[in-house]
């Protein structure tokens, strides 16, 4: 930002005016309890930026007062919020799996797929027969998905080679495509997503390969910074998991976790035990779960649609979590098996009707807490003055038609860093 001495006025690169209202949280921590709610509006405001970041949020007379700009974005009665942050996504795969869904509306449950080979292993098997190549063309174009439907940053877990080589061909694949597209992906190795079929038999085997040999490989090469378990009674239990957890954080990994998603396993507990920054699922998280996750200011990641998409009356308390005090996040959780979507719009819609939640409190669990879930909220996540400049032009007369609308993308433009990546 540069200093136009013919009037006085702050030279920036875009400003975005035209805008019925301009809504995001603040801050650069999660929001919880009352708080979630706290959504700032500014009816007719607009937004400058400078480079990738944001300049100034206000009234637009007074930016066009105090900015010259060299390129205006007319949001044309629209309004503008954040771009998402998806905290929660399984993007890396081969093939899908309409036919297990078929097996799911016929009663089949997703365990019971899983025992027969399908579920996760199918996946799998696609994964380790594809090449990277195909890989990340694939990935590529689900990125260009998330843009169009105005996610800006993805978390991005492997977990669908299981074995060394593959895992790391995944990690790969994810940093690559991080390098060639606008999207930023936070890298999450996932290699305690399942046994694979190799290892059915043995799998403490397989916990002393996760432990002596991937995740040393994954920090030596720098390919990931989180590590992720599938914490339930079919797959990674209560000790195995903690064991993962122990060398992943000695090796320097941030945590995240899948946690009591089709059991009350006590993952709530142990996600807070190691001051995960993330447990996610959470449907059958119990109450003493709720306030260990309170108490540790560990951030849910609530998968709303996977109750759906696994037809489990069992969906996630977010609202109890709410009035608990804890700060949750929403996310897609996109993967081939239990949750087809990248739609983060839909996600908030469904987070609205399911878990009770407001307007304001939908877009701030879909921002500034995804990006704290993320340890990002200091650069990412709200429309304020040094983050970067990742915004959105929506199609709506107000924010909360947000959560109101189901169907459609109200997405016309995406800002990310400080760049137009995405108009119609």
């Amino acid at each position: 930002m540069s200093q136009d001495k013919s009037n006085g006025q702050e030279r920036v690169d875009l400003l975005v005016v035209g805008a019925a209202e301009v809504a995001t949280a603040m801050g650069q921590e999660a929001l919880g309890g009352a708080r979630l709610a706290g959504c700032h509006v500014g009816k007719g405001w607009a937004v400058a930026v400078a480079g990738e970041r944001i300049a100034g949020v206000g009234p637009e007379a007074e930016l066009r007062a105090r900015f010259q700009a060299d390129a205006e974005l007319d949001a044309c009665g629209g309004t503008v919020v954040p771009g998402f942050v998806d905290s929660h996504t399984h993007p890396v795969f081969a093939g899908t799996r309409e036919d297990e869904f078929e097996m799911r509306t016929g009663g089949a449950t997703y365990v019971e797929i899983g025992l027969a080979g399908g579920g996760i292993l199918s996946t799998v098997r696609g994964v380790r027969e594809e090449s990277t190549e195909v890989l990340l063309a694939q990935l590529l174009m689900r990125m260009d998905r998330f843009l169009e439907l105005g996610t800006t940053t993805v978390e991005a877990k492997s977990g669908y080679g299981l074995s060394t080589e593959m895992e790391i061909k995944m990690l790969r694949v994810i940093a690559e495509a991080n390098r060639m597209h606008p999207v930023d992906l936070v890298p999450t190795f996932l290699g305690a997503h399942e046994y694979p079929e190799e290892y059915r038999d043995r799998r403490s085997d397989y916990v002393d390969l996760l432990v002596k040999e991937m995740l040393p490989r994954v920090a030596e090469e720098k390919l990931a910074e989180y590590c992720d378990i599938f914490t339930e009674t079919h797959v990674f239990g209560l000790e195995d998991s903690r064991r993962i957890l122990t060398t992943a954080k000695d090796l320097g990994f941030r945590l995240r976790l899948h946690v009591d998603q089709l059991t009350p396993l006590g993952g709530a507990e142990l996600a807070a035990e190691f001051g995960a920054d993330s447990a996610d699922h959470l449907e059958c998280v119990t109450d003493k779960g709720i306030e260990a996750l309170g108490d540790a200011g560990v951030i849910p990641v609530i998968c709303p649609l996977v109750a759906l998409y696994l037809r489990q009356e069992q969906e996630v308390p977010g609202r109890r979590m709410i009035d608990a005090g804890l700060a949750p996040a929403i996310a897609t959780d996109f993967n081939p098996g239990s949750c087809y979507t990248q739609s983060m719009p839909e996600v908030m819609t469904w987070s609205a009707l399911r878990m009770r939640m407001s307007a304001s409190e939908v877009l701030t669990a879909a921002t500034l807490n995804a990006a704290a879930s993320l340890n990002r909220a200091d650069d990412i996540g709200t429309l304020e003055v040094g983050k970067r400049a990742d915004l959105l032009v929506l199609d709506l007369p107000n924010y909360k038609h947000l959560a109101y609308e189901l169907g459609r993308s109200p997405v016309r433009v995406v800002v990310k860093n400080g760049q137009v990546q995405f108009q119609k």
